[in-house]
């Protein structure tokens, strides 16, 4: 009896243990900050102006509008700021484990409001829409309005951001004629304007003000519209530190320090200050239960890995192709192809997907060579395992042993003749395992595509999840649904191996 009533109190105190530590660790929160001497304060310096970007005379330190705000909340709370770099949309999932709060322009959300501590709102912004100045687009109705030539509009929006949210209400609900296309950054979707590759782009409207003379192709059209504010993000429990971020605001607002920084930074002071003192309260979203979740979701999740698989089926046969193409010109080509190939697979290999996935959709359209999103995630997902597929190949020929290479030469076959009927039969059943197992690999880069727009299975996982909160449940949902695609693949691989080692299939 010993044993048992010994593992029952075990189980007591861990259960003690555990409803009593959060309430422990949230009234900690803000005596840790104060012990440090320091605020850890996430954002994304990719965002750009006016929030925080790197000083363009002194790259190394940091400017902005929501730096110095960091600085003067940090002063309050007598300790220094810290800025922790994160991507914008996944740094309120940083709180309580990297930093202490996220402040980057994060919007007041009912979303937001049911998975964080929200502080009072330290400033108002509207929806700025931006086209090129010779663009026959000059006002909000005209994308809403359903003409009989049937236009769609492509606009670039910050992904998650309530620019985003906007327009995908107005496309669910009323079937406006809009294409949104989502960036990880503002300044790539006034880029993809300017180029002639979007219609128009929605931002917050002191990022369009920040950035309008930075190009002089765009111009405003018409009044921010929609507005909203931002708040600074608490982890949930923090309610110390939360109030004293909301006193050191109240005082800022009260003493004018708030209106002289935005007076600074040129972002209008007065009207801010009135548009803050009024600022209205906002409901918190409600939490829905798994089931109810995963039903929502799962037609959305469904048609997303379908964008994963089109995108492999696409690309990796011409990674094939242009690997076993660059194989054979290394190994039986002259010097003056093989050399140059040979670059071309150390310089491949050696370089990040993602920016060659940048080189490609952001790049080529400056020389006059736009791609689409979809052709420049096939295209870049085709080039770079090209090189990988081509070590593979030039493996699996050289494993062929040299006497049928000059056994087919003997019996009067030409070079090309030898390689296409001889040797590459041989060397294609030697590179089926690596092959099947750099498909499997390819199921899951395609998730870097999302850096070109591209909505594949694991950006719209974290679209969703950051706009519902069920972050372990669409995580589950999303990690099987790449199971059931890589898993048959698994199984041939094994199955392949098993064949060419002899063994039964």
């Amino acid at each position: 009896m010993r044993i048992p009533a010994l593992f029952a109190a075990a189980c007591y105190l861990l259960f003690s243990f555990a409803v009593a530590w959060k309430p422990l660790a949230a009234a900690d929160a803000l005596d840790k900050v104060r012990q440090r001497g320091m605020l850890i304060w996430g954002g994304d310096q990719e965002g750009g102006g006016p929030y925080v970007f790197p000083d363009p005379h002194e790259p190394e330190k940091l400017v902005g509008f929501e730096v110095d705000l960091a600085d003067m909340l940090a002063g309050e709370l007598g300790v220094k700021a810290k800025f922790q770099q994160g991507q914008w949309e996944t740094v309120p999932q940083l709180l309580g484990s990297q930093i202490d709060i996220a402040l980057n322009g994060f919007e007041r959300t009912p979303e937001r409001l049911r998975d964080y501590l929200c502080t009072r709102p330290y400033y108002a912004f509207g929806l700025q829409l931006l086209a090129l100045r010779d663009s026959p687009l000059e006002s909000w109705e005209q994308i809403r309005a359903k003409n009989d030539a049937k236009r769609r509009w492509r606009i670039g929006v910050l992904v998650n951001s309530l620019a985003d949210h906007y327009l995908t209400n107005l496309v669910e609900d009323n079937d406006d004629p809009i294409d949104i296309e989502r960036y990880s950054g503002n300044v790539d979707a006034m880029e993809r304007v300017q180029d002639g590759l979007l219609d128009a782009t929605v931002a917050d409207d002191c990022v369009a003000d920040f950035y309008i003379d930075r190009f002089p192709k765009l111009k405003l059209v018409g009044w921010p519209i929609a507005g909203g504010y931002y708040v600074v993000l608490v982890a949930q429990g923090q309610e110390r530190l939360r109030d004293e971020l909301n006193r050191a605001l109240t005082k800022f607002i009260a003493d004018g320090q708030l209106k002289k920084l935005y007076d600074r930074w040129d972002l209008d002071g007065r009207s801010q200050m009135l548009m803050l003192r009024d600022a209205t309260e906002q409901v918190a979203a409600e939490t829905t239960s798994i089931l109810e979740t995963l039903r929502r979701n799962l037609p959305t999740l469904l048609k997303a890995a379908g964008m994963t698989v089109m995108l492999s089926a696409a690309s990796f046969p011409l990674a094939i192709g242009i690997g076993m193409l660059v194989a054979i010109g290394r190994l039986y080509g002259p010097w003056f192809v093989a050399k140059p190939l040979g670059v071309y697979v150390e310089v491949i290999r050696g370089t990040p997907l993602m920016l060659q996935l940048y080189a490609i959709f952001f790049l080529l359209p400056k020389i006059g060579l736009p791609l689409p999103a979809l052709a420049a995630a096939i295209a870049g997902l085709a080039i770079n395992y090209s090189a990988y597929e081509a070590e593979i190949y030039r493996a699996g020929l050289q494993a062929v042993p040299r006497g049928q290479m000059e056994a087919a030469l003997a019996l009067g076959m030409t070079p090309a003749l030898a390689i296409r009927r001889i040797l590459l039969p041989q060397a294609f059943r030697i590179v089926i395992p690596p092959v099947t197992n750099d498909f499997i690999a390819l199921f899951k880069d395609t998730s870097v595509c999302s850096v070109i727009t591209i909505v594949e299975l694991t950006k719209r996982y974290s679209v969703l999840a950051l706009s519902t909160g069920a972050i372990v449940e669409l995580a589950a949902m999303t990690a099987l649904l790449y199971l059931l695609m890589s898993f048959p693949l698994s199984l041939l691989a094994r199955w392949s191996e098993r064949r060419l080692a002899g063994g039964k299939g």
